[in-house]
């Protein structure tokens, strides 16, 4: 019956539908973004970091753990995790729309507390980063050499340093986050014929690597020894 009435009355359907546009478009105007409501559901970020691991390794020593236990959160929708060839491992935790996201990751983080003891040492002792996101990207921002005397490594260090932490102070921003991050580092081969010649293991090397790159105080002259 409504139906019939726009179809048989045109003009009168041409009215109110000028009619509702104004009114959203003055709604849009003067309502705050605040009371409008939430449809993307609020995310949880877990990452991680194994350097020199293949996507394989991080996501059977790294992901596998992490999952296991973020498993069935409480409001847990859904989860999706991306491993890297350099390393690094992603989990995004998505929760029910209207859920609080303080209290996700307060539970996110728990679970992921309780996982890792059953990470690799290396991971642990980077650290795992428990973060609320949102799913919506707000902005995308392109960093390049004009002139192709900076290498993506040094853009991406120098991005790091400099640009993301000042992102992420701007008033609204909630996170800023890098994608193809690089860092330096070194990637060590071992010659196993070698090593078992010598009688050494391949965590011999990494200790007296690890021992190598160590960055000891000066001290204070005059000082007395801690013993």
């Amino acid at each position: 019956m409504i139906s019939k009435l726009f179809v048989d009355r045109p003009r009168f359907a041409i009215v109110i539908a000028n009619l509702t546009t104004i009114a959203g478009l003055i709604s849009l105007l003067r309502i705050p973004v605040a009371q409008f409501p939430d449809i993307v559901p609020p995310q949880v970020s877990v990452t991680a970091n194994f350097p020199g691991a293949s996507a394989e390794v991080v996501e059977a020593t790294v992901g596998q753990p992490l999952e296991s236990q973020i498993n069935g959160v409480d409001g847990m929708i859904y989860m999706q995790s991306t491993s890297g060839n350099d390393g690094s491992y992603t989990l995004n935790v998505s929760f029910r729309v209207g859920s609080d996201p303080d209290q996700n990751t307060t539970n996110v983080n728990n679970r992921a507390q309780l996982a890792l003891a059953q990470l690799p040492q290396e991971v642990q002792r980077l650290g795992l980063t428990v973060r609320k996101k949102s799913s919506a990207i707000l902005q995308v921002i392109t960093i390049r050499s004009t002139d192709g005397s900076l290498d993506p490594l040094f853009i991406s260090n120098y991005v790091t340093i400099n640009i993301l932490d000042a992102l992420r102070r701007v008033p609204g921003v909630g996170d800023a986050q890098m994608f193809g991050t690089r860092d330096y580092s070194m990637r060590i081969w071992f010659q196993t014929d070698r090593l078992v010649a010598l009688g050494l293991t391949p965590a011999d090397v990494i200790g007296a690597i690890q021992k190598q790159n160590q960055v000891a105080p000066l001290g204070r002259v005059g000082a007395q020894p801690m013993t």
